[in-house]
């Protein structure tokens, strides 16, 4: 019945090789587990019911999106947004996290409007071949640089020389070189699940050698989520002054979606002749109902997470996959100690492997065109080295109807893309910097 509902031997896929890929996606992205709370402390919201918060917004949006939108993409809480929220929303602005809730709420329902309406889907396709391949490659370094981080081959430097190369005498650095070298000895031999091999095998080295402390208890009973469940504040969201709030969470989600659904479908060969992806407000209405779901749980914006790359690199083709993935968020409600126990360094140099992966569409760039390259080069840089993929993306959709423009083939910029341009330039113009 799973394999006819999934149509796994029409793809090309197999039961065993999803669920591969299912846990694959987990496990490279569940620091969100750990690392959004965290961040989400910063505006006040206690941890535990951030945590609870934060694995039911993935449970829900990931299983909704493999049982109905049928893709291998993992849906959860943005990084980028959260820290948006909690660093500028609330210790800038000093609006609470309620209100902040808020205002993703209403994105939340504006997103599922838009997406009934197929306005979502069809500005999705008014998007130029060449930014939906930017957004590919720019997943692929901003993958890069996570990974690069979390391995701590890559750290922060010093003013005017903002990244520094880390101390390679300290052996978390060198398990995540050794993690990295492994993943990459592993695909070259063509061994299936290759990436979720590398993660654990540097997972169990890091507690034989004493890198990585073994997790006190293997169970525990989630923590009390009423502290931060149905707390939103929706009618001090719809405040005039808390308009350029909504309107930066409004246009992050939307571009951060758009571009992360465009790029996995491009590297997972699910794009058309036309370079669409068939049905794509199926997957981007999970998205949305993530949101408003996120948001009465309690945690910020939810959206398609580019860690799905690796799991669609380990062969994931259908929804069985995202299926896998939810129900391994879910579980995590009792095993969040041993999840925790996965270091940064393991699943770091997964990313880095998945980042040098998304880049090949690069080839398929056409690089003596300026007037097509340089919002390429501005969407694929920023997104990486801002650290925010909406940046990047917006950049994108600002610089190219202008060099359309200059070149003399302002005929060629579709409806929807001057709209995105309206849209990405209101976003610059109202960000609070």
């Amino acid at each position: 019945m799973i394999k006819r509902y999934f149509r796994l031997e029409e793809q090309g896929t197999s039961f065993n090789q999803e669920v591969m890929a299912g846990v694959t996606t987990f496990v490279t992205m569940a620091y969100i587990i750990i690392v959004n709370p965290k961040i989400l402390e910063a505006a006040g919201m206690p941890f535990g019911a951030s945590m609870v918060a934060t694995i039911l917004s993935a449970f829900f949006g990931t299983l909704v999106m493999g049982v109905y939108a049928k893709r291998p993409f993992a849906i959860a809480p943005y990084m980028g947004e959260n820290a948006f929220v909690a660093y500028t929303v609330v210790n800038v602005l000093h609006y609470s996290w309620q209100t902040a809730l808020g205002a993703i709420f209403i994105g939340g329902v504006l997103f599922t409007l838009l997406t009934l309406f197929k306005i979502r889907s069809w500005l999705a396709d008014a998007i130029p071949e060449n930014l939906k391949i930017a957004f590919a490659v720019g997943i692929g370094l901003f993958l890069t640089f996570i990974g690069l981080n979390e391995t701590g081959i890559v750290k922060l430097g010093v003013e005017g020389a903002p990244v520094h190369v880390g101390n390679f005498h300290q052996t978390p650095v060198l398990l995540g070189v050794f993690a990295f070298l492994f993943i990459g000895f592993l695909m070259i031999k063509k061994i299936k699940g290759a990436i979720l091999i590398g993660i654990l095998t540097t997972t169990v080295i890091g507690f034989i050698t004493g890198t990585t402390k073994l997790p006190s208890t293997w169970l525990s009973m989630p923590p009390d989520i009423s502290p931060v469940f149905l707390k939103l504040d929706i009618a001090g969201a719809f405040s005039w002054g808390f308009f350029s709030v909504i309107l930066v969470v409004f246009v992050m989600d939307f571009v951060d979606t758009m571009g992360t659904l465009l790029g996995l479908g491009y590297k997972a060969k699910m794009l058309d002749s036309n370079g669409n992806l068939p049905e794509i407000e199926k997957p981007m209405l999970a998205d949305a109902l993530a949101t408003v779901a996120g948001a009465l749980f309690g945690t910020t914006t939810s959206g398609a997470y580019i860690e799905s790359a690796a799991g669609i690199e380990a062969g994931g083709k259908t929804g069985l996959t995202a299926v896998v993935t939810a129900f391994l968020f879910l579980g995590t409600l009792f095993f969040a100690p041993v999840l925790s126990a996965v270091p940064p360094y393991a699943y770091g140099a997964a990313l880095i492997i998945v980042g040098l992966l998304m880049i090949s569409p690069i080839a398929h760039l056409k690089f003596d065109d300026l007037a097509e390259t340089i919002p390429v080069f501005l969407t694929m840089t920023l997104m990486s080295f801002t650290f925010n993929l909406g940046i990047g993306m917006t950049a994108g959709f600002v610089a190219y109807p202008l060099t359309m423009m200059i070149s003399g083939r302002i005929k060629t910029v579709s409806a929807g893309m001057w709209i995105l341009f309206a849209f990405s330039l209101l976003f610059y113009i109202f960000y609070p910097y």
